[in-house]
């Protein structure tokens, strides 16, 4: 359907399945993973005018992958079949960007924890994901960026060398923040 912005707001609260995004995956045979087949490239020509995505991937190497526990293994099943890492991580990578999603995380003496919101959301409302009294009560969040947090290894090494932030309610949390919120209730 080729509606406007306008139009499409008006029947949103039909939920119609012709306006969802859609996620096609290609299961083809192991020979075919790299560059399809006959039937992934047409099933790709026949949606490239769609507002969707095509993952092609092999199913049976991908279940093995995903029974494998021991890490080097795994690497050397992928190696194996020239892949830098299973599509499995293509196929979730594109289901988030299809829905506007990203991930924050949470990080205590107990657990560690992922978030899923959606772009665009502001830290208050991040919040609200892990409880809604921290979105009534939202003070501050205190965000280390994730790339920053790789290259320093801790959460006090960023603080040492002041990639710690604190950010108030409109900050926009980015994919990959780690953060710790400031609340009261």
């Amino acid at each position: 359907m080729n509606l406007t912005e306008e139009e499409i707001e008006s029947v949103a609260d039909l939920c119609l399945l012709t306006l969802k995004p859609v996620l096609y995956v290609a299961n083809v045979d192991e020979k075919s993973i790299h560059t399809g087949n006959s039937f992934s490239e047409k099933l790709i020509e026949k949606v490239s005018e769609e507002n969707s995505i095509v993952v092609v991937m092999n199913n049976s190497i991908e279940a093995q992958i995903s029974e494998m526990e021991n890490e080097e293994d795994k690497q050397m099943f992928l190696e194996e079949y020239s892949l830098t890492e299973p599509a499995l991580n293509r196929l979730i990578r594109h289901a988030y960007s299809l829905l506007n999603l990203i991930t924050y995380f949470t990080a205590g003496v107990q657990e560690v924890r992922a978030w899923t919101i959606h772009v665009g959301w502001k830290a208050p409302q991040a919040a609200s994901v892990i409880h809604t009294d921290f979105e009534k009560g939202f003070i501050k969040a205190e965000v280390i960026a994730y790339e920053d947090f790789v290259q320093y290894g801790s959460e006090a090494a960023c603080k040492d060398v002041g990639k710690l932030r604190i950010e108030g309610k409109e900050y926009v949390v980015q994919d990959g923040d780690l953060m710790h919120f400031r609340f009261n209730v």
